[in-house]
């Protein structure tokens, strides 16, 4: 029977693990001697990092939250605030409207990408599966295709009626089936809830006649979708996400590990890329990760890559560069390097307005560049919050922000 040990942690925070050896072998085995970004060594325990999500030890699930301060503590609102990050930057917060994918259980957060998994996958095999043609090499008694004449001197010098030829086959056993059946014999193996684990053995009904593959970094990037493989493309990003992070414990076979961690500084902004497109689309295109060069040799180039990039609609309006910072700074003036940051980002773009954007109580520095070119970069915080405690998504978010035009600064309703 599915039972689930749960420990709830914030970002950052130490977790002490002397009374459970057990599970501190694991971490150390994770973190192994090429390390991990998501949390560090420490004295009988672990640190983490800026990354959030769950890593799950055998029957014991990790779960790291977001927080930006320490005023609010309340881990079932922050639990609830990273589940809506990840439906809405993933684009399932459409999709996810059964009432019980909108409870909050202990391990919701790993259950959450484990059902989107098991969709994805039952949405395909609803659909049949793709067919693809691969290569194939075999020793066989009468010549089909083309006769391979390493594999023949190698196997068949003896076996003179053998032939080991290569000839292309057009069926499903190609290598975005085979990763999707492995991620599905990854899920059957670890500790899930019983309703997703009948799921999972449903599909692999599918799967049957498809083989095994070795999984890599590299595996990924052999994989190149058409026309007919592009639905694909949703199922391959979990699959990705979930079999790069799996550590089987080959030892002992009880205490797999499995993490589904995601950058904060990265969900943060795509969360503010997301809801800058959904409101401020009939007044600005909102560009994310823009680049220019702004430095080349013969040898190489260096580019600036603000985080999202404003362009007016219309005239009198000015372009705006954005830089989004998950943190809390203890001062509310930024720091040179970003002071810096922003300075060249409007000298490349040619933005006269820079903002750099905080999560946390509403406050605001302006300040301006004292150069021939000037320009003004402002520190902005946001509540990611409403009263009730729940994730911002309205227009309200961006209620504080001030952009500046021409001669007048014009707020965000």
């Amino acid at each position: 029977m599915y039972q689930n040990k749960s420990i709830t942690v914030f970002e950052h925070d130490k977790l002490i693990l002397k009374s459970a050896p057990r599970l501190l072998e694991q971490f150390e085995k994770y973190h192994g001697t090429r390390g991990t970004p998501y949390f560090s060594l420490i004295h009988k325990g672990v640190k983490f990092n800026q990354y959030v999500g769950v890593i799950q030890v055998g029957n014991t699930s990790i779960e790291v939250l977001p927080k930006t301060d320490r005023s609010t503590t309340d881990k079932s609102t922050w639990r609830n605030v990273l589940i809506q990050m990840l439906r809405i930057t993933s684009g399932i917060e459409a999709t996810s409207t059964s009432k019980s994918d909108l409870k909050l259980h202990s391990n919701s957060i790993f259950d959450l990408y484990i059902e989107l998994f098991i969709k994805e996958c039952e949405k395909l095999t609803h659909q049949g599966l793709a067919k693809k043609y691969r290569k194939v090499k075999e020793n066989q008694t009468a010549l089909k295709g083309r006769l391979h004449m390493p594999g023949q001197l190698r196997d068949n010098i003896i076996h003179k009626e053998r032939f080991h030829v290569e000839y292309s086959k057009y069926d499903f056993n190609h290598l975005i089936n085979q990763i999707l059946k492995k991620t599905l014999i990854v899920l059957s193996q670890i500790p899930i809830r019983s309703d997703l684990r009948s799921r999972v053995k449903r599909q692999l009904l599918y799967f049957e006649e498809i083989g095994d593959c070795t999984v890599h970094e590299r595996l990924f990037d052999q994989i190149h979708l058409n026309r007919k493989t592009e639905r694909y493309s949703e199922a391959l990003g979990i699959a990705r996400l979930i079999l790069l992070n799996y550590h089987p414990d080959i030892s002992k076979g009880g205490n797999h590990v499995l993490a589904l961690m995601f950058d904060m500084n990265q969900l943060w902004e795509r969360f503010i890329t997301k809801m800058m497109k959904l409101h401020l689309s009939d007044r600005y295109l909102v560009k994310a990760q823009g680049n220019k060069v702004f430095w080349s040799s013969h040898r190489s180039r260096k580019r600036l890559k603000p985080d999202i990039l404003l362009l007016p609609r219309k005239e009198g309006d000015s372009k705006i560069v954005v830089d989004t910072k998950w943190k809390t700074p203890s001062k509310f003036y930024p720091s040179d390097n970003d002071l810096r940051q922003i300075f060249a980002y409007n000298r490349l773009f040619e933005s006269q307005t820079g903002i750099l954007l905080y999560p946390g109580p509403e406050k605001q520095t302006t300040g301006s560049f004292e150069s021939e070119f000037g320009g003004t970069c402002t520190m902005q915080s946001i509540n990611v919050l409403d009263e009730k405690g729940r994730l911002l998504v309205d227009k309200k978010l961006f209620k504080t922000i001030d952009i500046n035009t021409d001669e007048n600064l014009q707020t965000v309703q």
